[in-house]
């Protein structure tokens, strides 16, 4: 029989990070997010450092495995570096900037998209085995819809085990689900876990603006009518622009508009809109009102911008 000294799985430990960057660098040859053949997971690169630059995080949980990167959600800033992970909890629109990364030691990350559903399934069937949720207070470091913890030993090691399917595709189709399974797990019953169970709990404020987020989602391009929402979630206007603001760090009107921008610029970049039909898609109702909005966000007028989009997609793709 092996016997594994205490010192070689010290060791082992200690290699986790490394081995994590060799994987997701030779999967990543290119400086984009990009897909994998894992349908749930898409990785990150970046060479060198870049300027903000406005995104939509839906639910998931996003691993840094070299390299650093910071967060802007609303007036709130996170700044976290490899390894470490972050939970999204809700769809959340953010700008973010990566800080450190050269050739040498690129930016490496991985993005793990997550069904809220399947995290309420995992938290009922751990049912006592859970870590209690905690006072139902709305709080800026723990019911943000957006925080982050390093990564320990464990965590990386799941990590690992999901990303090494890439290597023997046969197995993914059976494999991949369980090892998903195991880095929500390991996120539960970890630093973040009180967080996640949070935006689970039915009868939680957190998971009242969750629904509401959900609501605006789906019905961004009507008018916004707090009164409505308000009642569809059983809490005053008061408290849900209050609590709203705790999760979001925005108010629904400026949630809203951040949805209808990104969109528009979806509609632009990925079917060609023009940028007054894209407006009118997303909800606008004067193009040259939508078209100041979108140079505020995005820093030029919408065919500057979307010209220099499709550029820099072009020269990655030749690249």
């Amino acid at each position: 029989m092996t016997v594994i000294m205490p010192e070689q799985i010290t060791h082992f430990s200690d290699s986790l990070p490394q081995q994590l960057s060799h994987v997701v660098r030779r999967w990543s040859p290119l400086e984009a997010l990009q897909d994998t053949a894992i349908a749930e997971v898409q990785l990150i690169r970046a060479d060198a450092p870049t300027s903000f630059h406005c995104a939509v995080y839906e639910p998931c949980l996003c691993f840094v495995v070299q390299g650093s990167k910071t967060v802007l959600l609303g007036d709130k800033e996170f700044v976290y570096s490899g390894p470490s992970y972050m939970a999204s909890a809700i769809d959340l629109p953010v700008v973010g900037r990566i800080d450190h990364a050269t050739p040498e030691q690129p930016y490496l990350a991985v993005k793990v998209s997550v069904d809220p559903q399947e995290v309420a399934g995992l938290i009922l069937e751990l049912g006592d085995k859970a870590l209690p949720t905690g006072s139902d207070v709305i709080c800026s470091k723990l019911d943000c819809g957006l925080t982050s913890a390093p990564m320990d030993a464990r965590m990386q090691g799941a990590l690992y085990r999901l990303l090494s399917l890439l290597d023997t595709p046969e197995d993914i189709k059976v494999l991949s689900p369980l090892a998903r399974r195991e880095l929500i797990y390991r996120a539960l019953m970890g630093d973040l876990g009180s967080h996640m169970r949070r935006f689970t709990a039915s009868d939680s404020q957190a998971n009242r603006i969750a629904r509401v987020i959900y609501a605006l989602k789906e019905h961004f391009t009507q008018p916004l009518k707090i009164s409505e929402l308000a009642a569809a979630a059983n809490m005053s206007e008061s408290t849900l622009y209050h609590s709203f603001r705790q999760v979001t760090r925005m108010s629904p009107l400026q949630y809203q508009k951040k949805l209808r921008l990104h969109e528009a610029r979806r509609l632009m970049l990925a079917e060609g809109l023009e940028a007054a039909t894209a407006s009118y898609r997303v909800g606008y109702e004067s193009p040259s009102h939508f078209s100041r909005e979108y140079s505020r966000m995005f820093g030029a007028p919408p065919r500057a911008d979307v010209s220099q989009l499709r550029g820099i997609a072009a020269a990655s793709a030749t690249a």
